[in-house]
């Protein structure tokens, strides 16, 4: 078969599985169609010639193996096959006792001497047992028709050994029990597959979720860090312009002339975090979005503008810091940048800020103590939004943050990263 003939059997084949569907689907609706539908064809196809010609014994075969069976009266043939028959409506609902009761009215008729078509009925009772029932229930089942089919090897012994009709029965009940478990087995693997194929979407739209999740926090704390530190430069500045403003005109105008950078920088960070949220199919990424994430080469730029709000910051590094990847610079610059926001918010003009960044071997360092009080107002115990969010970043590293009153007075903040390749979390 050629790939062209494959290619044109795929309509076919389509067309076929969308009609198995339909086809399910209405006998899931409406089951007894099936069943009954079932009983009409075995009765026209088996029970109907028997009726007409007379029993399965009348023909052109061997007048010995005529001679074998009984020939019943209309009236009894057609009670023994609505016996046979008509327990097949409820094959499916409860196949065990179809099988019962067609294996029993199969023994009278047998034992009457009489052979009708009918008994095709068994086999679909045994293939139904198969498929629909208990496994439990298959030996017995399985038992009960080896005997039936002894039976009926005896009664042919006359017209055929009885060795021969054994195998020829016992190889019909095996097929119809095989195929019923091929078919039980196939539609277990197909309800295995579905269901698998429901929880792989469950996990997906879960991994999904939690994405989002995670994308949320990120873009929250990366807007908590930009907003809270630049308007928290913006304040202070505004109110030492506000002070300088009728004392020394020329100090107003530089606070404004920051105020005015600290907000451009603010505006550019969030066009820049945002940015990552919109959809860019329709075009390029304006240069925003292409512009880098601040490190730690900002921080001095970062201290300047701590300077300028009146607070004084001795800034130092030590080890290669200029070495660092991307990731690891903008935890830094953002651990140090709520650092000095909390200090900017609760600390007293004039208070001195020591800074430093200390790379040894694979650990980074990063100390922030100031002179300003020993803990921030608020609630005792209570942890802000902006040291959550330190731990939240060093902890991508196998990092700690520890922030609490300093020994001689003032506040310190401390982090310490592991800069091991692979020591961290996702990045």
């Amino acid at each position: 078969m050629t790939t062209d003939d494959i290619s044109g059997m795929a309509p076919l084949v389509a067309r076929l599985s969308r009609g198995g569907q339909r086809l399910r689907h209405a006998d899931r609706r409406h089951p007894w169609v099936l069943d009954t539908a079932v009983v009409v064809l075995v009765f026209l196809m088996f029970c109907l010639p028997d009726l007409i010609h007379g029993g399965a014994d009348d023909g052109d075969g061997p007048r010995r193996f005529r001679l074998a069976f009984t020939q019943l009266p209309v009236a009894g043939t057609l009670a023994l096959q609505v016996g046979l028959v008509l327990p097949l409506l409820w094959r499916r609902r409860k196949p065990v006792v179809a099988f019962g009761v067609i294996a029993a009215v199969f023994v009278l008729q047998w034992s009457l001497g009489a052979a009708l078509r009918a008994d095709v009925a068994l086999f679909v009772a045994l293939y139904s047992l198969a498929l629909h029932g208990r496994l439990r229930q298959l030996p017995w089942a399985c038992a009960a028709m080896a005997g039936a089919m002894v039976l009926v090897a005896v009664r042919v012994s006359s017209a055929v050994s009885v060795g021969d009709a054994l195998f020829f029965l016992l190889s019909t009940a095996t097929a119809a029990l095989a195929l019923g478990m091929m078919v039980r087995i196939r539609r277990a693997q197909l309800a295995g597959l579905r269901d698998r194929a429901a929880r792989l979407e469950i996990e997906r739209d879960q991994r999904s979720r939690l994405a989002t999740a995670t994308e949320r926090t990120r873009v929250a704390r990366e807007m908590h860090d930009i907003v809270g530190h630049n308007l928290s430069v913006i304040i202070t500045l505004a109110d030492a312009g506000t002070y300088a403003t009728d004392i020394a005109p020329e100090r107003g105008k530089e606070a404004l002339q920051l105020i005015g950078d600290t907000g451009r920088q603010a505006l550019g960070e969030l066009r820049r975090v945002l940015g990552v949220l919109r959809e860019t199919a329709d075009g390029p990424p304006d240069r925003a979005e292409l512009s880098p994430q601040p490190g730690i080469a900002d921080i001095e730029a970062l201290c300047a503008k701590v300077r300028a709000a009146r607070l004084e910051v001795v800034y130092r590094t030590s080890g290669d810091v200029d070495t660092l990847d991307s990731g690891v610079q903008l935890t830094v610059y953002r651990i140090v940048q709520e650092a000095l926001t909390n200090t900017l918010k609760h600390a007293d003009p004039g208070t001195r800020v020591h800074l430093a960044i200390l790379v040894e071997d694979s650990r980074l360092t990063i100390r922030v103590l100031d002179t300003g009080p020993g803990a921030p107002p608020g609630p005792p115990n209570e942890e802000g939004h902006g040291l959550v969010g330190m731990r939240e970043r060093a902890a991508l590293y196998g990092g700690t943050v520890r922030a609490g009153p300093a020994g001689g007075g003032g506040w310190s903040v401390e982090a310490d990263l592991d800069l091991t390749p692979g020591s961290g979390g996702d990045r």
